[in-house]
Protein backbone atom coordinates (compact mmCIF):
# COMPACT_ATOMS: atom_id res chain seq x y z
CA UNK A 1 0.00 0.00 0.00
CA UNK A 2 1.40 3.50 -0.90
CA UNK A 3 1.03 5.83 2.93
CA UNK A 4 0.84 9.29 3.01
CA UNK A 5 1.98 11.38 5.69
CA UNK A 6 1.30 15.15 5.62
CA UNK A 7 2.65 17.98 7.25
CA UNK A 8 0.03 19.01 10.04
CA UNK A 9 -0.94 22.63 9.10
CA UNK A 10 -3.62 23.39 11.87
CA UNK A 11 -2.42 26.01 14.36
CA UNK A 12 0.50 25.13 16.32
CA UNK A 13 -0.01 21.51 15.78
CA UNK A 14 3.70 20.22 15.71
CA UNK A 15 2.88 16.81 16.13
CA UNK A 16 3.20 14.38 13.58
CA UNK A 17 1.22 10.66 12.39
CA UNK A 18 4.30 8.17 11.65
CA UNK A 19 7.85 8.42 13.00
CA UNK A 20 11.17 6.60 11.19
CA UNK A 21 10.59 3.90 13.30
CA UNK A 22 7.30 3.31 12.25
CA UNK A 23 8.29 4.10 8.34
CA UNK A 24 10.92 1.03 9.10
CA UNK A 25 8.03 -1.11 10.02
CA UNK A 26 5.87 -0.48 7.34
CA UNK A 27 8.88 -0.74 4.74
CA UNK A 28 9.60 -3.88 5.87
CA UNK A 29 6.29 -5.29 5.56
CA UNK A 30 6.66 -3.92 1.76
CA UNK A 31 4.85 -0.86 1.87
CA UNK A 32 5.85 2.69 -0.15
CA UNK A 33 5.78 5.50 2.42
CA UNK A 34 6.04 8.92 1.66
CA UNK A 35 6.38 11.78 3.58
CA UNK A 36 5.67 15.66 3.24
CA UNK A 37 9.07 17.89 3.73
CA UNK A 38 9.25 18.97 7.27
CA UNK A 39 6.38 17.09 8.46
CA UNK A 40 7.97 16.10 11.51
CA UNK A 41 10.31 19.15 12.21
CA UNK A 42 8.33 20.40 15.07
CA UNK A 43 8.44 17.13 16.46
CA UNK A 44 12.29 16.82 16.44
CA UNK A 45 12.40 14.68 12.80
CA UNK A 46 14.27 16.11 10.29
CA UNK A 47 13.32 14.46 6.90
CA UNK A 48 16.66 12.77 6.84
CA UNK A 49 16.09 11.03 9.64
CA UNK A 50 12.76 9.72 6.97
CA UNK A 51 14.86 8.88 4.39
CA UNK A 52 17.29 7.17 6.23
CA UNK A 53 14.29 5.00 7.22
CA UNK A 54 13.02 4.39 3.69
CA UNK A 55 11.07 7.47 2.91
CA UNK A 56 10.80 9.14 0.14
CA UNK A 57 9.89 13.19 0.92
CA UNK A 58 7.73 15.03 -1.45
CA UNK A 59 7.63 18.88 -1.66
CA UNK A 60 4.03 19.42 -0.94
CA UNK A 61 0.80 18.41 0.51
CA UNK A 62 -1.06 18.37 -2.85
CA UNK A 63 1.60 15.69 -3.67
CA UNK A 64 1.29 13.52 -0.67
CA UNK A 65 -2.41 13.60 -0.80
CA UNK A 66 -2.02 12.70 -4.75
CA UNK A 67 -0.09 9.41 -4.63
CA UNK A 68 -1.08 7.92 -1.63
CA UNK A 69 -3.81 5.37 -0.38
CA UNK A 70 -3.87 6.07 2.96
CA UNK A 71 -3.17 8.80 4.75
CA UNK A 72 -2.08 8.80 8.29
CA UNK A 73 -2.38 12.22 10.33
CA UNK A 74 -2.61 13.43 13.46
CA UNK A 75 -5.37 16.09 13.52
CA UNK A 76 -8.67 16.37 11.09
CA UNK A 77 -8.33 17.85 7.69
CA UNK A 78 -8.96 21.53 7.91
CA UNK A 79 -11.01 23.36 5.05
CA UNK A 80 -7.56 23.92 2.49
CA UNK A 81 -7.30 19.99 2.43
CA UNK A 82 -10.98 19.00 1.86
CA UNK A 83 -10.23 19.55 -2.31
CA UNK A 84 -7.28 16.80 -2.10
CA UNK A 85 -9.27 14.24 -0.51
CA UNK A 86 -10.36 11.73 -3.30
CA UNK A 87 -13.01 9.13 -3.70
CA UNK A 88 -11.84 6.08 -1.73
CA UNK A 89 -8.93 7.14 -0.05
CA UNK A 90 -8.32 5.89 3.46
CA UNK A 91 -8.13 8.56 5.90
CA UNK A 92 -6.86 7.40 9.66
CA UNK A 93 -6.48 10.41 11.78
CA UNK A 94 -8.62 11.61 14.82
CA UNK A 95 -12.11 12.77 13.86
CA UNK A 96 -14.29 14.38 16.57
CA UNK A 97 -17.17 14.41 13.69
CA UNK A 98 -19.39 15.25 16.49
CA UNK A 99 -17.82 18.52 16.85
CA UNK A 100 -17.98 19.64 13.45
CA UNK A 101 -20.49 19.40 10.60
CA UNK A 102 -18.61 21.18 8.22
CA UNK A 103 -16.45 18.68 8.58
CA UNK A 104 -18.34 16.17 8.72
CA UNK A 105 -20.22 17.04 5.75
CA UNK A 106 -16.95 17.45 4.05
CA UNK A 107 -15.86 13.70 3.95
CA UNK A 108 -19.37 12.89 3.39
CA UNK A 109 -19.16 14.52 -0.04
CA UNK A 110 -15.18 13.58 -0.55
CA UNK A 111 -16.49 9.80 -0.82
CA UNK A 112 -13.46 8.69 1.16
CA UNK A 113 -12.71 6.32 4.23
CA UNK A 114 -12.77 7.98 7.32
CA UNK A 115 -11.41 5.65 10.15
CA UNK A 116 -11.62 7.52 13.33
CA UNK A 117 -8.42 6.75 16.24
CA UNK A 118 -10.97 8.30 18.54
CA UNK A 119 -13.48 5.84 18.52
CA UNK A 120 -10.90 2.52 17.77
CA UNK A 121 -12.57 0.82 21.04
CA UNK A 122 -11.50 -1.89 22.36
CA UNK A 123 -13.60 -4.82 23.73
CA UNK A 124 -13.25 -3.66 27.79
CA UNK A 125 -14.55 -0.27 25.96
CA UNK A 126 -11.37 0.98 26.10
CA UNK A 127 -9.93 3.96 23.36
CA UNK A 128 -6.64 2.87 22.52
CA UNK A 129 -6.35 5.74 20.39
CA UNK A 130 -7.34 8.61 22.75
CA UNK A 131 -5.52 7.40 25.81
CA UNK A 132 -2.31 8.46 25.16
CA UNK A 133 -3.03 11.96 24.29
CA UNK A 134 -6.08 11.78 27.34
CA UNK A 135 -2.95 11.25 29.62
CA UNK A 136 -0.92 13.98 28.21
CA UNK A 137 -4.20 16.11 27.81
CA UNK A 138 -5.04 15.50 31.54
CA UNK A 139 -1.65 16.43 32.77
CA UNK A 140 -1.67 19.62 30.79
CA UNK A 141 -4.74 20.71 31.79
CA UNK A 142 -3.08 21.23 35.23
CA UNK A 143 -0.24 23.38 33.94
CA UNK A 144 -1.83 25.54 31.87
CA UNK A 145 -4.38 25.98 34.82
CA UNK A 146 -2.15 26.84 37.00
CA UNK A 147 -0.62 29.18 34.34
CA UNK A 148 -3.96 31.14 34.23
CA UNK A 149 -4.69 31.29 37.64
CA UNK A 150 -1.74 33.75 38.21
CA UNK A 151 -3.34 37.46 37.84
CA UNK A 152 -1.65 38.53 35.39
CA UNK A 153 -3.39 35.82 32.90
CA UNK A 154 -6.39 36.96 34.30
CA UNK A 155 -7.04 34.23 37.25
CA UNK A 156 -7.50 34.95 40.75
CA UNK A 157 -3.67 34.96 41.32
CA UNK A 158 -3.63 31.48 43.43
CA UNK A 159 -0.58 29.39 43.85
CA UNK A 160 -2.04 25.79 42.80
CA UNK A 161 0.14 23.90 46.24
CA UNK A 162 -0.09 26.98 48.45
CA UNK A 163 2.34 27.72 51.20
CA UNK A 164 3.01 27.05 54.95
CA UNK A 165 -0.21 28.73 56.39
CA UNK A 166 -2.02 29.79 53.01
CA UNK A 167 -4.88 26.88 51.95
CA UNK A 168 -3.84 25.71 48.64
CA UNK A 169 -6.05 25.58 45.44
CA UNK A 170 -9.39 23.85 44.80
CA UNK A 171 -9.33 21.69 41.83
CA UNK A 172 -12.63 20.27 40.48
CA UNK A 173 -11.93 17.48 38.16
CA UNK A 174 -15.23 16.45 35.84
CA UNK A 175 -14.86 13.07 34.99
CA UNK A 176 -12.94 10.34 36.41
CA UNK A 177 -11.67 8.74 33.18
CA UNK A 178 -8.17 8.99 31.67
CA UNK A 179 -8.22 12.89 31.46
CA UNK A 180 -9.43 12.92 34.97
CA UNK A 181 -7.45 10.43 36.89
CA UNK A 182 -4.27 11.99 35.09
CA UNK A 183 -5.50 15.88 36.36
CA UNK A 184 -5.83 14.99 39.67
CA UNK A 185 -2.88 12.88 40.24
CA UNK A 186 -1.29 16.05 38.75
CA UNK A 187 -3.16 18.76 40.79
CA UNK A 188 -2.56 16.44 43.88
CA UNK A 189 0.88 16.28 43.39
CA UNK A 190 1.53 20.32 43.58
CA UNK A 191 -0.60 19.73 46.69
CA UNK A 192 -3.76 21.24 45.80
CA UNK A 193 -7.33 20.18 47.26
CA UNK A 194 -8.73 18.28 44.75
CA UNK A 195 -12.88 16.89 44.16
CA UNK A 196 -13.23 14.50 41.46
CA UNK A 197 -16.75 13.90 40.38
CA UNK A 198 -17.90 11.34 38.10
CA UNK A 199 -21.72 9.22 37.86
CA UNK A 200 -19.78 5.72 37.66
CA UNK A 201 -19.77 5.00 41.97
CA UNK A 202 -17.73 1.76 40.80
CA UNK A 203 -15.02 4.30 38.68
CA UNK A 204 -15.27 6.47 42.07
CA UNK A 205 -14.44 3.52 44.33
CA UNK A 206 -11.39 2.39 42.66
CA UNK A 207 -10.38 6.30 42.39
CA UNK A 208 -10.76 6.66 45.88
CA UNK A 209 -8.58 3.55 46.87
CA UNK A 210 -5.28 4.71 44.45
CA UNK A 211 -5.65 8.63 44.86
CA UNK A 212 -3.73 10.50 47.84
CA UNK A 213 -5.56 11.55 50.93
CA UNK A 214 -5.95 15.69 49.28
CA UNK A 215 -8.16 13.62 46.68
CA UNK A 216 -11.72 13.24 47.58
CA UNK A 217 -14.50 11.86 45.31
CA UNK A 218 -18.04 13.17 44.51
CA UNK A 219 -20.84 11.56 42.49
CA UNK A 220 -21.62 13.85 40.02
CA UNK A 221 -25.10 15.70 39.64
CA UNK A 222 -26.30 19.01 39.08
CA UNK A 223 -26.73 20.01 42.51
CA UNK A 224 -23.75 18.44 43.93
CA UNK A 225 -21.73 20.68 40.76
CA UNK A 226 -23.92 23.93 42.04
CA UNK A 227 -21.77 23.64 45.45
CA UNK A 228 -18.71 22.98 44.18
CA UNK A 229 -18.03 25.73 41.91
CA UNK A 230 -18.95 27.98 44.60
CA UNK A 231 -15.10 27.34 46.29
CA UNK A 232 -13.33 26.13 43.28
CA UNK A 233 -10.32 27.57 42.01
CA UNK A 234 -9.50 25.61 39.11
CA UNK A 235 -12.36 23.28 37.39
CA UNK A 236 -10.86 20.83 34.33
CA UNK A 237 -13.45 19.62 32.18
CA UNK A 238 -12.98 15.41 31.34
CA UNK A 239 -16.42 14.06 30.24
CA UNK A 240 -16.39 11.72 27.30
CA UNK A 241 -19.05 9.90 25.03
CA UNK A 242 -16.95 8.15 22.64
CA UNK A 243 -17.57 9.72 18.88
CA UNK A 244 -20.62 12.26 20.14
CA UNK A 245 -21.03 15.17 21.63
CA UNK A 246 -19.88 15.64 25.71
CA UNK A 247 -22.59 17.07 27.61
CA UNK A 248 -22.53 20.28 29.51
CA UNK A 249 -21.91 19.75 32.91
CA UNK A 250 -21.10 23.14 33.73
CA UNK A 251 -23.82 25.80 32.06
CA UNK A 252 -23.91 29.59 31.74
CA UNK A 253 -25.71 30.24 34.64
CA UNK A 254 -23.35 28.49 37.00
CA UNK A 255 -20.46 30.86 36.04
CA UNK A 256 -22.33 33.54 38.55
CA UNK A 257 -22.22 31.17 41.31
CA UNK A 258 -17.75 31.25 40.73
CA UNK A 259 -15.86 32.99 41.94
CA UNK A 260 -13.76 35.85 39.48
CA UNK A 261 -10.79 34.86 38.16
CA UNK A 262 -12.03 30.91 38.27
CA UNK A 263 -10.35 28.83 35.76
CA UNK A 264 -11.92 26.25 33.57
CA UNK A 265 -10.05 24.11 31.53
CA UNK A 266 -12.21 22.13 28.99
CA UNK A 267 -9.98 19.13 27.43
CA UNK A 268 -13.29 17.95 26.09
CA UNK A 269 -13.29 20.61 23.53
CA UNK A 270 -12.51 18.28 20.44
CA UNK A 271 -16.04 16.55 21.25
CA UNK A 272 -17.94 19.84 21.50
CA UNK A 273 -16.93 20.57 24.87
CA UNK A 274 -18.78 20.29 28.53
CA UNK A 275 -18.90 23.96 29.47
CA UNK A 276 -21.77 25.50 27.74
CA UNK A 277 -20.05 28.57 27.11
CA UNK A 278 -16.68 27.08 25.64
CA UNK A 279 -15.77 27.22 22.19
CA UNK A 280 -12.36 25.81 20.77
CA UNK A 281 -9.19 28.26 20.82
CA UNK A 282 -5.63 27.78 19.75
CA UNK A 283 -2.24 27.70 21.20
CA UNK A 284 -1.97 31.61 19.48
CA UNK A 285 -5.27 32.64 21.46
CA UNK A 286 -5.82 30.17 24.08
CA UNK A 287 -8.39 31.55 26.26
CA UNK A 288 -11.10 34.00 26.32
CA UNK A 289 -13.06 35.49 29.71
CA UNK A 290 -17.25 35.06 29.93
CA UNK A 291 -18.55 36.41 33.24
CA UNK A 292 -14.83 37.09 34.62
CA UNK A 293 -14.41 33.02 34.35
CA UNK A 294 -11.37 32.48 32.15
CA UNK A 295 -11.95 29.86 29.87
CA UNK A 296 -9.11 27.55 28.52
CA UNK A 297 -10.71 25.71 25.19
CA UNK A 298 -7.68 24.72 22.79
CA UNK A 299 -8.20 21.91 20.77
CA UNK A 300 -5.36 20.40 20.47
CA UNK A 301 -3.62 20.51 24.00
CA UNK A 302 -0.79 17.81 23.41
CA UNK A 303 0.48 19.68 20.16
CA UNK A 304 2.14 22.02 22.42
CA UNK A 305 4.34 18.88 23.76
CA UNK A 306 5.08 17.66 20.51
CA UNK A 307 7.94 15.28 20.74
CA UNK A 308 5.92 13.65 23.64
CA UNK A 309 2.56 13.38 22.07
CA UNK A 310 4.02 12.10 18.91
CA UNK A 311 5.96 9.49 20.45
CA UNK A 312 3.09 8.53 22.80
CA UNK A 313 0.44 8.34 19.84
CA UNK A 314 2.62 6.95 17.23
CA UNK A 315 3.19 3.93 19.69
CA UNK A 316 -0.56 3.20 20.25
CA UNK A 317 -1.22 3.95 16.48
CA UNK A 318 1.49 2.10 14.58
CA UNK A 319 0.24 -1.63 14.94
CA UNK A 320 -3.37 -0.64 13.65
CA UNK A 321 -2.25 1.10 11.17
CA UNK A 322 -0.14 -1.82 9.77
CA UNK A 323 -3.04 -3.95 9.45
CA UNK A 324 -5.20 -1.51 7.63
CA UNK A 325 -2.00 -1.53 5.02
CA UNK A 326 -1.17 -4.93 5.34
CA UNK A 327 -5.04 -6.24 4.93
CA UNK A 328 -6.69 -3.55 3.37
CA UNK A 329 -8.79 -1.57 5.02
CA UNK A 330 -11.94 -3.84 4.94
CA UNK A 331 -10.35 -7.07 5.43
CA UNK A 332 -8.77 -5.17 8.52
CA UNK A 333 -11.91 -3.96 9.40
CA UNK A 334 -13.61 -7.46 9.45
CA UNK A 335 -11.06 -9.02 10.86
CA UNK A 336 -10.66 -6.73 13.63
CA UNK A 337 -13.89 -5.20 15.88
CA UNK A 338 -11.34 -2.41 17.18
CA UNK A 339 -10.96 -1.04 13.46
CA UNK A 340 -14.63 -1.94 12.69
CA UNK A 341 -15.71 0.61 15.54
CA UNK A 342 -13.30 3.51 14.29
CA UNK A 343 -14.88 3.77 10.88
CA UNK A 344 -17.23 6.78 11.12
CA UNK A 345 -18.16 7.79 7.19
CA UNK A 346 -17.50 5.26 4.07
CA UNK A 347 -18.20 6.69 0.63
CA UNK A 348 -20.42 8.82 1.54
CA UNK A 349 -22.75 7.37 4.43
CA UNK A 350 -22.24 7.72 7.79
CA UNK A 351 -21.78 4.24 9.79
CA UNK A 352 -20.88 5.80 13.63
CA UNK A 353 -24.08 6.39 15.70
CA UNK A 354 -22.52 8.90 17.54
CA UNK A 355 -21.62 11.34 14.43
CA UNK A 356 -25.45 10.39 13.14
CA UNK A 357 -27.08 11.42 15.92
CA UNK A 358 -24.37 15.00 16.01
CA UNK A 359 -26.08 16.03 12.95
CA UNK A 360 -29.56 14.39 12.52
CA UNK A 361 -27.92 12.02 9.69
CA UNK A 362 -29.38 8.78 8.29
CA UNK A 363 -27.12 5.72 9.69
CA UNK A 364 -25.84 2.88 7.50
CA UNK A 365 -24.56 0.02 9.42
CA UNK A 366 -21.26 -0.68 9.06
CA UNK A 367 -22.27 -4.36 8.56
CA UNK A 368 -23.32 -3.34 5.44
CA UNK A 369 -20.90 -1.70 3.84
CA UNK A 370 -18.07 -4.16 5.04
CA UNK A 371 -20.48 -7.17 3.14
CA UNK A 372 -19.87 -5.35 0.24
CA UNK A 373 -17.83 -5.45 -2.40
CA UNK A 374 -16.01 -2.04 -2.67
CA UNK A 375 -12.66 -1.35 -3.99
CA UNK A 376 -10.46 0.48 -1.28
Amino acid sequence: MIIGVPKEIKNNENRVALTPAGVAELKKHGHEVYVQSTAGIGSGISDEDYTGAGATILATIEEVYAIAEMIVKVKEPIASEYPLIKANQLLFTYFHFASSEELTHAMLESGAVCLAYETVEKADRSLPLLIPMSEVAGRMAVQEGAKYLEKPMGGRGILLGGVAGVKPANVLVLGGGIVGTQSAKMAAGLGANVTIVDVNLQRLRYLEDIMPANVDTVMSNEYNLRQLVQHTDLIIGGVLIPGAKAPFLITKDMLKLMRPGTVMVDVAIDQGGCFETSHATTHQDPIFVVDDIVHYCVANMPGAVPYTSTLALTNATLPYALQLANKGWKKACRDNEELKKGLNIVHGKTVYKGVADAWDLSLTPVEDILGKVIVA
